[in-house]
């Protein structure tokens, strides 16, 4: 069978292509567990790094995603599975309007008749946030049957998709699922457009010995997960049987509610004695606008009946990202 991947270049994309390497099958259309003999990194202007495999053909393709033809190209079989991460994240969205209706949007809507045009109900699992959370009535703690009345661009996009895969869903088109993503940490590499780029920069920056500017109080929460968990949660919703998600195909994925203060401790704690940059708060109104309306408790008992795996603790998290990335 065949899997692509969009925003196949980006930190996640790379991660689950080298856990689809691994596994070896997915469940196909078909319904049984088949090989993987093709992997499609798709994204736009950057070629992912290259992946190598014994009987598995990895293509890299930059393209448009907001390009209905481009699209269409990459699900040419009927057994296919689609993991969908490409979006413009939420800093972006808030600058560009338009940019994010093409990208998240139509992108999306593309992908979704692409699959559609396809026989049998290839499975597709969606990338979606927290950020479809927000407003005034917005509850302390949300869960998957909180109502959704997001206040930015990025998660009004995240929005419609997950209720676009509910009724693509619902007619036979396919078989979507959406995992709604807590923040996830700790990305390496350069920080990003995205409002919460800050959740991990606060210890990627000072584990490299680098200074770091905290754009938000030390008293703000965030609800964080680790990308080890992050992966395995997405490959674990392709795996589940439709059955047990109903008419709902969205899962909030296991959290941990901390404040950016508890991250540091975590980090210092972590490292001992070893010299860390310094962190100073440089307040950024336009980050913290946007932060200020994104739940912080998240309920999470639908993904733990549904046998979704999760962390314990910051500490943990943080020393996998130290031997994944730092002590190589």
């Amino acid at each position: 069978m065949k899997v692509v991947i969009t925003g196949g270049a980006g930190f996640l994309g790379r991660r689950l292509s080298r856990r689809l390497l691994e596994r070896g099958r997915l469940t196909a259309p078909s319904g049984t567990s088949e090989p993987i003999d093709e992997i499609v990194l798709f994204d736009v202007g950057e070629s992912p790094e290259a992946i190598s495999a014994d009987g598995v053909a990895v293509r890299t393709i930059t393209g448009d995603i907001g390009d209905r033809d481009t699209v269409f190209g990459l699900i040419d079989r009927d057994d296919v599975s689609v993991f969908h991460l490409a979006s413009v994240v939420s800093g972006g969205g808030e600058k560009d309007f338009d940019l994010a209706m093409r990208v998240n949007l139509d992108g999306g809507r593309h992908l979704l008749e692409a699959v559609r045009a396809r026989d049998g109900k290839p499975r597709l699992v969606f990338a979606s946030s927290l950020a479809v959370f927000g407003g005034a009535a917005m509850p302390t703690a949300v869960g998957d049957r909180t109502k959704q009345t997001p206040q930015t661009t990025y998660g009004i996009t995240k929005t419609v998709l997950e209720l676009l895969v509910n009724d693509y869903s619902r007619k036979g088109y396919l078989d979507g699922r959406s995992a709604r993503l807590p923040t996830v940490i700790v990305r390496p590499g350069k920080p990003n457009a995205a409002a919460s780029s800050f959740v991990s920069g606060v210890i990627r920056e000072p584990l490299n010995g680098i200074d770091f500017a905290l754009p938000v109080p030390e008293t703000t929460s965030v609800a964080v997960l680790g990308y080890r968990a992050i992966v395995d949660g997405i490959v674990h919703l392709h795996e589940l049987d439709g059955d047990r998600l109903g008419d709902d195909r969205a899962v909030g994925l296991p959290s941990l509610t901390v404040t950016v203060s508890e991250m540091i401790e975590a980090l210092r704690r972590v490292v001992g004695t070893r010299r860390l940059g310094r962190i100073a708060v440089e307040p950024d109104p336009f980050i913290g606008n946007i932060v200020d309306t994104w739940p912080t408790v998240c309920l999470s008992e639908r993904a733990g009946n549904l046998g979704f795996p999760s962390e314990e603790n910051l500490d943990e998290i943080i020393r996998y990202f130290i031997e994944d990335y730092l002590e190589e």
